[in-house]
């Protein structure tokens, strides 16, 4: 009996090391070895380990699990095209774009410093100058070359013709008061003196023969008012006028302008139209300064549209977009190129228990056919 006892512990303790020691080897040879072991052409088998060996198509199958029930568009639209995604997007973006581009804190020139364009104030007045100094050339080129009657309009010139008339009856009224004003008796008087004087001894005898000049300046005050009141003379005068305004109008402008210094003109204008422009100073404000209104408008009109609509875009260019991804290929590559050494220890790292309990098993098991076979033995 006591031998029997003693053949039995031995085949169940037999048994227990086998049924351990082969699963523990069994795990092992999920990854050991990691290298194929070759003695001169001949590999030995079971080498290298399972999963080494089959890494290959486990990380073709793995791609194919990944973009078939992982990854598949049906799982982006979920995650990533929710409505309330959307809104949390549309939500960050409204608060960024309150926080930076409609701050008081930042002027429309720190955003062209932040793009690059610090001188911009400064390239724009070098511009202004050039532009107004082109147009300023263009001005002169179009006084020298065109006559004045091509730069007024038919307009015009009707209008200052039919006022022709108006400046003559103004002439001939003013000429009237003059002559009939003391003023304009004194200067009949020196007139006739001075006509006199210029005859020598005519003149002379011709004022010895009038007496004092002073009794003709009465008679030929009421010939000029005569004569300026005679509609003749308004008809005259009103074709002398006409005539050397068609004259002038057939010259060039510039032909009055000789004397006019155009440089210190367009220096001037230069600086009055930077002044009025006023560049750095405006660059100066921030945007709500130009669109107080922007704020509200992009927050509760642009945003909402656009990010709807890249929404909708995206999710119509979804599949495209996982296609040209590649993402099986992409598994492939990175379980494939994953060092076997890393891999294990991942595995080992977190299935440790469950493979100590897979030896224990093994070793339970291995005792317990021990025992059984012991038993058949004894009873054989």
């Amino acid at each position: 009996m006591d031998n029997f006892i003693v053949t039995l512990l031995f085949m169940a303790i037999i048994g227990a090391a086998i049924g351990g020691v082969t699963n523990h080897l069994a795990i092992k040879m999920l990854f050991r070895p990691h290298k194929a072991i070759y003695i001169k052409n001949w590999r030995l088998p079971f080498t290298p380990g399972l999963i080494p060996k089959r890494r290959d198509e486990l990380a073709k199958q793995l791609g194919l699990t990944v973009v078939n029930y992982l990854l598949t568009p049906e799982t982006f639209r979920k995650k990533f095209f929710s409505k309330d995604i959307q809104d949390k997007v549309e939500q960050f973006v409204q608060a960024k774009v309150e926080e930076t581009v409609f701050t008081n804190d930042k002027t429309i020139q720190d955003w062209l410093n932040l793009a690059g364009f610090s001188q911009l104030s400064a390239t724009i007045e070098q511009k202004v100058e050039a532009i107004v100094e082109g147009q300023f050339s263009a001005v002169k080129n179009t006084l020298s070359t065109k006559s004045i009657r091509s730069l007024l309009s038919d307009d015009i010139q009707n209008t200052i013709d039919a006022k022709i008339p108006v400046a003559v009856h103004h002439i001939l009224e003013k000429g009237e008061d003059y002559f009939l004003s003391p003023e304009g008796e004194m200067t009949i008087k020196a007139m006739i003196d001075d006509f006199l004087s210029s005859k020598g001894s005519l003149g002379g005898m011709i004022n010895m023969f009038l007496g004092d000049s002073s009794s003709l300046v009465g008679k030929v005050q009421r010939e000029l008012v005569k004569f300026l009141q005679a509609p003749g003379t308004s008809t005259l005068l009103t074709k002398i006028f006409t005539q050397e305004l068609e004259k002038l109008k057939d010259r060039p402008a510039m032909d009055f302008l000789q004397d006019v210094q155009f440089e210190p003109i367009l220096s001037k204008l230069q600086v009055y139209v930077k002044e009025q422009l006023a560049i750095a100073e405006r660059l100066n404000q921030p945007i709500s300064y130009y669109w107080p209104e922007g704020n509200e408008w992009a927050k509760y009109t642009v945003i909402p549209q656009a990010i709807e609509k890249a929404f909708v875009k995206a999710e119509e260019k979804l599949e495209d977009v996982l296609k040209r991804l590649n993402l099986q290929e992409v598994v492939r590559e990175q379980v494939d190129s994953f060092p076997v050494e890393k891999l294990e220890e991942l595995v080992l790292g977190i299935s440790k228990r469950e493979f100590k309990m897979i030896t224990v098993l093994g070793a339970v098991l291995g005792g317990l056919i021990g025992i059984v076979q012991g038993l058949i033995v004894y009873f054989i």
